[in-house]
């Protein structure tokens, strides 16, 4: 035990986790930047970081045999994070209506009512799957493209246009990815026992 123990604690101190902590820090920045000085450029460079760390943590503890369990948590949190923080940020400045910053974060609390029911079977968590991945990755292409859209010209008209694009499929693979994970939950309660929780 105090060996696995000890394994879990190395396993903290990896270049994936620390990247994943650097996203975190991302998250304030970047709100400050957007709502503060509205200083877009450096804005889309953190989102371009963030893109960059997430697609890199994940290929390096596979590359580097360097999973974890905090890492597993990580990682989503940062993203939907992320998701919250750009939303709220973009509807604050008035660049998209505030259904779509109440849409995406609607889901996710639906998801985290359905946590205390997994716990009942012994989970604290779903594995995260192609779908929600591919939806992230929607996500994270249209809010930059709808930042710089946030202008005159043919390039911000252009932006707009995919941006919006990225959005839309970015909505409906995030809420089919939602829908996905509370049927795997009803799976989970109709197949798998209750777990009893001993008591000293």
């Amino acid at each position: 035990m105090a060996d696995e123990a000890a394994r879990d604690d190395a396993r903290v101190w990896t270049v994936p986790n620390a990247l994943s902590f650097l996203r975190l820090l991302g998250v304030p920045l970047f709100l400050w930047l957007v709502l503060g000085p509205e200083a877009d450029g450096w804005a889309l460079g953190v989102l371009a970081a963030s893109g960059i760390t997430d697609y890199l943590d994940g290929y390096l503890a596979r590359r580097l045999h360097q999973t974890s369990r905090l890492g597993q948590v990580l990682d989503p949190v940062a993203d939907r994070l992320y998701i919250l923080a750009v939303v709220i940020g973009l509807a604050l400045r008035d660049i998209v209506p505030w259904w779509f910053a109440v849409i995406l974060p609607l889901r996710d609390a639906l998801l985290w009512g359905l946590v205390p029911i997994l716990r009942t079977r012994g989970y604290s968590a779903l594995p995260v799957h192609f779908l929600g991945k591919a939806a992230t990755f929607n996500l994270l292409y249209a809010f930059p493209l709808l930042l710089l859209g946030d202008g005159t010209g043919a390039t911000a008209t252009l932006a707009k246009v995919f941006g919006w694009a990225f959005a839309g499929w970015g909505i409906g693979l995030y809420w089919w990815a939602g829908a996905l994970y509370a049927y795997q939950v009803y799976r989970l309660v109709k197949t798998t026992d209750r777990r009893v929780v001993a008591r000293g």
